[in-house]
């Protein structure tokens, strides 16, 4: 099989296509035949070595995946079936999804049924199970406001189509004019082109400030856009585009002064990681994301799609922030 592997950290041109031999079902492993994958800002971290030793090369990354069910002994899965996968240490403790085939511990396959296409699918595991975690915590209802803090992100995108399904009205930030049209498309109602503090911005359109704040653009950045939400608002940590903070022994990062800012205001403060996204706890949910694609009442806003070929120009995308939306690779097409 086809694998992109990464021997040392580098920039792009470390990743490398090679042959590797087909992995082996296990019992509590799915073995999953790799139709398409997302791509994940994380990923370029991690080739670029900025993991802090924690992964060990060489490594085939990937932290999602979509595809068909080879074998999964002991599981009730079944050979053929239609699945996502995501977390649970692919692409940085274990093989992840840039191959033609992977194993996947079997908490991290969800079975998903739909006629989707494969690009469309692999939009949906990290982007918006994530997007979904992150809009559940803010809970936006019908008429209230919420502030997408670097909306043109791909889960900032897909935070705006949900938070839009619910009947929010949307403000969503972005450093780049270029980006506007794909923000505006998701549905944001107000787009705001700014590098810095958008509270002033904010305020000049909603000035009692929103009911609702999604942040990632980082910890920093956020302490300066909770100044937009209203006091008795809620706020929820996402995306870390600025750089990753300290994490602790919980595997939490630290946000202790964010959380100081927001008591201050008397804002509801919480963080939504990955780790929950399994079968688990979101098998129900991502039939239900799917199910809302696939209607067309929400949209995967996808930027590009890449063949497996051209992995290292995806990962130079990445690294030039020129997406608006989901990047994605898709094995089913040719170079």
């Amino acid at each position: 099989m086809k694998a992109v592997v990464v021997n040392a950290p580098g920039g792009p041109e470390v990743l490398n296509i090679e042959e590797r031999p087909i992995p082996q079902a296990e019992a509590g492993k799915v073995l999953i035949h790799v139709r398409a994958f997302g791509l994940n800002h994380s990923e370029v971290v991690t080739r670029a070595g900025g993991s802090g030793g924690m992964v060990k090369f060489p490594r085939v990354l990937g932290i999602e995946l979509v595809g068909e069910v080879v074998d999964a002994p002991g599981s009730d899965l079944q050979p053929g079936q239609r699945v996502l996968a995501m977390s649970a240490g692919l692409g940085r403790d274990i093989d992840g999804g840039y191959a033609e085939y992977t194993l996947v511990p079997e908490r991290a396959v969800v079975p998903v049924n739909t006629e989707l296409e494969w690009s469309q699918l692999a939009a949906v595991p990290m982007t918006f199970g994530t997007a979904r975690g992150t809009v559940d915590k803010i809970m936006p209802n019908e008429g209230e406001t919420v502030l997408v803090h670097g909306g043109s992100t791909a889960v900032g995108i897909a935070v705006i189509a949900l938070a839009k399904e619910r009947g929010a009205t949307v403000i969503a930030t972005t450093r780049r004019e270029g980006k506007r049209a794909a923000l505006e498309k998701a549905g944001a109602d107000h787009v705001l082109v700014l590098d810095n503090d958008p509270t002033d911005a904010v305020r000049a359109l909603f000035p009692d400030g929103v009911d609702a704040l999604a942040e990632f653009i980082g910890p920093d950045a956020m302490q300066e856009a909770l100044q937009s939400v209203k006091r008795g608002g809620k706020a929820c940590i996402t995306g870390f585009l600025a750089g990753y903070p300290p994490f602790g022994p919980d595997g939490k990062p630290v946000l202790s002064d964010v959380k100081a800012v927001a008591d201050k205001r008397d804002i509801s403060f919480s963080f939504f990681g990955s780790n929950v996204l399994n079968r688990e706890q979101f098998g129900e949910i991502y039939q239900e994301i799917v199910d809302a694609i696939e209607s067309g009442r929400v949209s995967t806003n996808i930027d590009r799609i890449f063949a497996l070929g051209d992995i290292a120009e995806a990962h130079r995308y990445m690294d030039e922030y020129r997406a608006a939306g989901k990047l994605v690779v898709d094995l089913t097409i040719d170079a």
